[in-house]
């Protein structure tokens, strides 16, 4: 085993962890904090605390997999990495959604891109929540610490073909673009980042805050699931959990107590709630589950006249933000244009038709490309977003309506992202869309993007962005945390994931979600060290 590996010397050097699979009896165990989820709200959260000399323990549903693990293969990654086997989807199936489930969660597979709250968002909450504390300028220097912590700076090579055909595209038209910020260090520009990091240049949680936390005498269990958490009175008492076997998936049977002084639940904006709602915490004004946001994402083909060879290179280095908020906040609904890696089983899955047409698509890969937009809901009485509930075993699934509203902010996006790929040059672009053809020229594309059905099922939908479901204001009526992602009515339970989003915000949350983390542990741990 290579000690080289930031993981692999840590355990050999006696960090505390726990895999669930191998537990045989029932047992107890206490901290000052146990804290729900690796991801970039659970691993901040825990190194932060950790280093305040407080004794925290990590719960993780998922396994700890690193870097002899990963191999560059997209099957195994997709079944072990992320939710339900990469099969996660909402109520009705029409949308898929990305989400990590392993040690550093969604920033163990996310694509690197890291961007800042977006100041129309940040001004948007403060106003419209009364988060006062939450306006750009003081959130700034938590970004600056955030993005120092986890090396994140504007990609410094030349963009993928894949990439560079969005700033082509731009260009041409007049649309502004920029480079996208990656967390990384030492990037080998391989382009496998969503199937685990085989070379540890992602600086996501798996490489830093969970580390920062074990150095520091934090405890981690992985493969343990979170059930329920158990109140005495107005408090937590503690937080009943289950081991799972190796395959992951199935509970053996035994039950980890754990008990402390506060809990932290940072499970994702789809885990958090589910958690909340098993547990029958206070929730006296019906919040825990609404407004749960997705950035729904559609998407549109392109083929290239030369290579492209979309699998290779940093799978996001280029973005336009020209109509994310062009027609104001609270306008119709804006979106971001950024560009997905399409590896083969990722495509097979993305490309529409099946049989021949599907075999002739996948056989010109190395000269397809691809256009993403993420459509920013949440800010529009008509975008009131989705709802997570428990299916009869206890596990949280999003019911998620698209409303015409935003139906109309996504035909606009198939448009946009046709126009930039004809502009770039393709000689034939399609909309991911069920319904849709190859089109040869922008006049055909548009008039049939102009008529075609947007529909759940006929428009291909996905989303790697959870956001919201525990959302933060000042007033209890509407939401179900502070500022400060203190629980309303909880005295010892905080929220510090996206979950708290009071609506989504129009760019990749990962930032995000480190920065509120840090700013809300550090405030955290001034409370319980004092």
């Amino acid at each position: 085993m290579s000690l080289t590996d930031r993981i692999a010397r840590g355990l050999e050097a006696g960090w505390n962890v726990t895999d669930g699979a191998t537990l045989v009896k029932n047992q107890t165990h206490e901290a000052d904090v146990v804290v729900v989820g690796t991801g970039a709200g659970g691993g901040t959260t825990a190194e932060i605390l950790a280093k305040s000399g407080l004794s925290v323990i990590l719960v993780e549903e998922g396994r700890l997999y690193y870097r002899k693990d990963f191999k560059m293969d997209e099957l195994t990654s997709y079944a072990n990495l992320y939710q339900e086997g990469m099969s996660r989807v909402t109520r009705d199936g029409a949308i898929a959604i990305l989400q990590g489930r392993c040690v550093g969660g969604s920033t163990t597979v996310n694509w690197t891109s890291s961007f800042r709250t977006p100041e129309q968002t940040l001004t948007y909450w403060s106003r419209q929540f009364g988060l006062d504390h939450l306006t750009p300028d003081a959130m700034a220097p938590w970004f600056d610490g955030r993005e120092e912590r986890h090396s994140m700076a504007p990609w410094h090579m030349d963009p993928n073909v894949n990439n560079d055909i969005l700033r082509q595209g731009c260009e041409k038209l007049g649309y502004q673009w920029q480079i996208i910020p990656r967390n990384v260090k030492g990037c080998w520009n391989l382009g496998y980042c969503g199937v685990g990091c085989p070379t540890n240049a992602k600086q996501g949680a798996l490489m830093t805050t969970v580390p920062g936390a074990l150095d520091h005498q934090a405890r981690l269990f992985h493969g343990l699931r979170a059930d329920r958490l158990v109140m005495n009175q107005d408090r937590i008492d503690h937080l009943q959990a289950s081991a799972m076997n190796a395959d992951g998936v199935t509970p053996s049977g035994v039950t980890v107590t754990l008990k402390a002084r506060h809990f932290v639940v940072a499970a994702s904006a789809i885990g958090s709630p589910g958690l909340l709602l098993r547990s029958d915490v206070p929730d006296p004004h019906d919040r825990v589950g609404k407004r749960s946001f997705l950035h729904p994402v559609n998407a549109t083909m392109a083929q290239m006249p030369e290579k492209v060879d979309p699998f290779y290179g940093a799978p996001q280095s280029i973005y336009s933000d020209e109509f994310n908020f062009k027609h104001g906040v609270d306008g119709p609904a804006g979106f971001k244009l950024e560009v997905p890696p399409l590896h083969p089983a990722l495509s097979a899955g993305v490309i529409p038709g099946h049989g021949r047409p599907q075999i002739d698509a996948m056989a010109d890969l190395t000269r397809t490309q691809s256009v993403i937009a993420l459509v920013r809901d949440g800010f529009h009485p008509e975008s009131p977003g989705g709802t997570v509930s428990l299916r009869d075993d206890g596990s949280p699934v999003l019911d998620y309506p698209i409303s015409d509203y935003l139906w109309k902010g996504l035909r606009q996006a198939y448009l946009t992202m046709a126009e930039i790929q004809f502009a770039a040059g393709a000689k034939r672009v399609r909309p991911v869309h069920l319904d849709s053809d190859w089109y040869s020229s922008w006049a055909d594309a548009k008039a049939a993007i102009e008529t075609i059905a947007m529909a759940p099922h006929r428009t291909r939908l996905f989303t790697a962005h959870q956001m919201g479901g525990c959302g933060m204001g000042a007033k209890p009526q509407e939401s179900v945390v502070n500022g400060f992602g203190e629980h309303h009515h909880v005295s010892n339970l905080s929220v510090h994931d996206a979950s708290i989003f009071p609506t989504s915000i129009g760019a990749n949350p990962q930032l995000s979600v480190y920065a509120l983390a840090a700013r809300n542990s550090t405030r955290l741990a001034g409370k319980l060290a004092g």
